[in-house]
């Protein structure tokens, strides 16, 4: 009997301690603040993200870039032909690898500071990059993943520096700086 109950205990935890998690699109958000003319601050975000966390801690993030949302549809068209080149590079994708226990025992509210190393795969090259996290457990064991310190993403190491000028020379602009910092908060749920 006992061993049957400590076994219904540990089914119990591993399918929900140790569940996956995927990111909920709806509630979740990956922008990041473009400067041009070296004074003018604009802000942009994606649409529409996707992910997922294993229970071995495996994180992976798919930005659909064509998703592009820079609150005029002009410039997402410009972004999305002369930037990011969607139709041979439609998908930035981020992936690490993170402590499964730590985040599968977080209760709700519960907080937790983290450093994560990861890959970042954009315009077909990829980069290693570091993200300063905050992790939250949320109700139904869900996480809040919030960047506390925004990514620094230069355009020179993914080849979009090119892009960049075409972009300057169709707007007829003095400068548009070539790295831009990025943020994110990602909601998980089981």
């Amino acid at each position: 009997m006992r061993f049957w109950l400590t076994g219904l205990l540990f089914l119990g935890l591993s399918t929900s301690v140790f569940a996956d998690w995927k990111l909920d699109n709806n509630n979740s958000i990956v922008n990041f603040i473009s400067v041009k003319n070296d004074s003018v601050i604009e802000q942009h975000h994606f649409r529409n993200i996707s992910g997922s966390i294993s229970k071995a801690g495996e994180v992976k993030v798919v930005i659909d870039l064509a998703s592009v949302d820079t609150q005029i549809s002009i410039r997402d068209e410009r972004m999305k032909k002369e930037l990011f080149e969607t139709e041979g590079f439609p998908f930035a994708t981020l992936t690490a690898k993170v402590d499964p226990v730590l985040i599968s025992e977080l209760t709700p509210g519960e907080t937790q500071s983290v450093e994560v190393e990861f890959t970042l795969d954009l315009h077909g090259i990829k980069q290693a990059l570091a993200a300063k996290l905050q992790v939250t457990g949320l109700e139904n064991g869900g996480l809040m993943v919030s960047t506390t310190w925004p990514v620094e993403v230069k355009s020179i190491l993914f080849g979009l520096d090119k892009g960049i000028k075409v972009l300057k020379e169709i707007a007829k602009l003095n400068s548009i700086l070539l790295s831009v910092p990025v943020n994110a908060q990602l909601i998980f749920v089981q």
